[in-house]
């Protein structure tokens, strides 16, 4: 998603550690801090480009000089954001989390990126902290409580992720999200086609309404919404199972969802076992309900 909105100026490197553990979080909030810490990274790279990388590693943190301020001995994931942007003047850096401030120029931050990064984190009862240099670049740390294993053992249990064969029609104006959408569920063993153009995708479905199984289809898109896409493909087959994406939290999402017989209304952005889940809940419920 942030090699789709960065410009090719600037290079993007990560390194992830898949065994890292869990963390107890909202994933619409982690999100939320990647996102605005990879855009301050990039707005400090802009004029020059440069190189953004990511970590995410594993730390035990002991009592004395490696704890931070607040936070317990233990076990924590650290999420490293590094920039080779401008940098930071020393004198400022004291204020980065005030709300409100910001290094940017004039119509490029509202100040409130750091400040909703370190509140969000403060929740997790975490930690965030930064080092910079003026034309060195910047690194961003924040750290997250891992949780004990037991727990960790408990959320895969009730997150297990089951899939299926049948046939969906996945649509989506964006195609970064589709492709990665594409291969998580054919990987699950679903039979996907995907378009990323509504009226296209209203298209297909009208030469063969018969051939799927379920339609995922995102609310806003150029040309055709989503609710104007399952309207129509409604008219045509009353009982096919719909689920819509949104990035917005609106009880008259909700309540349209429902009056044009839409099975679920998901909010961006979708974690992998949540999409799993509702498809495979959807599908098996219009098997039940079918004549």
């Amino acid at each position: 998603m942030l090699r789709s909105s960065i410009p090719a100026t600037i290079d993007i490197q990560y390194e992830i550690d898949p065994g890292c553990g869990v963390v107890i979080a909202d994933p619409t909030q982690i999100h939320q801090i990647i996102m605005n810490l990879a855009t301050n990274a990039y707005h400090a790279m802009e004029e020059t480009g440069g190189c953004l990388r990511v970590n995410l590693r594993r730390v035990r943190l002991e009592s004395g000089p490696l704890i931070l301020s607040g936070s317990s001995p233990g076990d924590y994931a650290i999420l490293t954001v590094v920039d080779t942007g401008v940098g930071i003047e020393k004198g400022i850096q004291d204020k980065l989390f005030d709300p409100y401030f910001t290094t940017k120029g004039q119509g490029k931050g509202t100040g409130l990126g750091l400040s909703v990064v370190q509140g969000i984190v403060k929740s997790c009862k975490g930690d965030i902290s930064i080092y910079s240099e003026p034309g060195q670049g910047t690194e961003v740390r924040v750290y997250l409580p891992l949780v004990e294993s037991k727990v960790q053992k408990a959320i895969d249990q009730t997150q297990a992720i089951e899939g299926g064969t049948e046939k969906i029609l996945l649509v989506d104006d964006e195609a970064h999200i589709i492709h990665m959408e594409k291969q998580m569920l054919t990987r699950l063993g679903y039979r996907i086609t995907a378009q990323t153009e509504s009226a296209e995708a209203l298209e297909v479905f009208k030469t063969s309404p018969g051939a799927f199984d379920l339609i995922f289809t995102d609310m806003t898109m150029p040309g055709m919404t989503g609710f104007e896409l399952a309207m129509e493909i409604k008219r045509i087959r009353p009982d096919i199972p719909v689920i819509l994406c949104t990035g917005f939290s609106d009880q008259m999402i909700e309540e349209k969802s429902k009056a044009l017989g839409i099975d679920m209304v998901l909010l961006k952005p979708v974690v992998r076992w949540e999409m799993a889940q509702a498809i495979r809940g959807a599908l098996d419920k219009s098997k039940d309900v079918a004549p």
